[in-house]
């Protein structure tokens, strides 16, 4: 496992992360002691950095009854605070920071988090929403503060709602901020183009999520392949008809696996790790077999340079699947 300092924070987290949404059920139906075991086995395998939200149901109570149990080192918990606005609003287009994180809510949140995990301290407190109207207002930045200076969190960071990079820039050049959780992935890699380096230039770490775009660079995806109840990709692969999203990681296969890859999945997690200017890529470990496919493809170290370089300029497909989640 390999390993990189988090910012101004100093903390020296594994490169790939747990990505604890699959804890609360958008991914399926698990049992408590199979998700508990799926963190464990993530920690004993040297994954040491878990992004969960007080959004993700049950993901933070999950994650604490694993952390109960765990007797190595502590792992960096990164949360995030839950929005208060009713359903999808404020996600797909801004609303007022008063509606979405009223006063005193970021604290109430944040101490939610607290007892759910069954810590003292979270590493990493992050807004799960974001829009750069809200820097005109500073109590939300001042109630996060408060909560770092009584010891309640380490860092501060916020969490991007869709592919839209851009809206973080003035706040990671601001030096209010320790990271920017941001979507990334072989058809979106346009973080690297300005938000990246911006954040390299300031010491703010980056958090890439969405690795493998929901799953769909794994090449699961078929034509009838059916989602379960509560899986919220029941629409996600929709927005377009789905053989073009096929067609698109069929290419991926034909040109990169297996001369440079074993699979697209590994293909994926490998362009994610490449970039020195990503700190940590997520990805849902909540199945011990997801825990083991991932790490293995982490440590087949980075793609030859113009492989990445190629994959980056020529294969990018920029959509907002959200969009079928905020304006069906």
């Amino acid at each position: 496992m390999q390993y990189n300092r988090f910012g101004r924070l100093g903390t020296q987290v594994s490169r790939l992360g747990f990505g604890a949404m699959g804890l609360g059920g958008s991914f399926g139906s698990y049992g408590d002691k199979e998700l508990v075991r799926s963190v464990l086995h993530s920690l004993e395998r040297g994954v040491n950095f878990i992004d969960t939200a007080r959004n993700y149901g049950e993901s933070e109570r999950i994650l604490g009854l694993a952390l109960k149990e765990w007797t190595g080192d502590k792992p960096f918990v990164a949360s995030k605070i839950q929005s208060k606005g009713p359903g999808n609003l404020g996600w797909g287009q801004p609303i007022p920071v008063e509606s979405a994180y009223p006063e005193g809510w970021l604290r109430e949140s944040a101490e939610i988090s607290l007892r759910m995990l069954g810590v003292e301290t979270i590493d990493l407190m992050q807004l799960h929403q974001y829009w750069p109207q809200w820097d005109r207002v500073d109590y939300w930045m001042d109630e996060l503060l408060r909560l770092k200076e009584e010891g309640k969190i380490r860092g501060i960071g916020i969490s991007l709602p869709d592919q839209r990079h851009d809206i973080a820039l003035s706040l990671a050049q601001s030096g209010k901020i320790d990271s920017v959780q941001t979507v990334f992935h072989i058809f979106d890699p346009l973080a690297l183009d300005c938000l990246v380096p911006i954040c390299q230039e300031n010491d703010v770490a980056v958090i890439a999520r969405c690795i493998l775009d929901e799953g769909g660079l794994t090449g699961f995806l078929r034509a009838d392949t059916v989602f379960g109840e509560g899986d919220f990709r029941q629409a996600y692969f929709d927005y377009l008809p789905r053989e073009i999203y096929i067609e698109r990681v069929r290419k991926l296969q034909e040109a990169f696996v297996p001369r440079y890859a074993d699979s697209v999945a590994e293909l994926a997690i490998r362009f994610a790790l490449q970039h020195p200017g990503i700190t940590a890529a997520i990805s849902s470990m909540h199945v011990t077999r997801y825990a083991d496919e991932n790490i293995a493809a982490a440590s087949r170290g980075p793609l030859p340079d113009d492989v990445f370089e190629e994959i980056r300029r020529h294969y990018r497909w920029v959509r907002n699947y959200y969009e079928t989640k905020y304006w069906a």
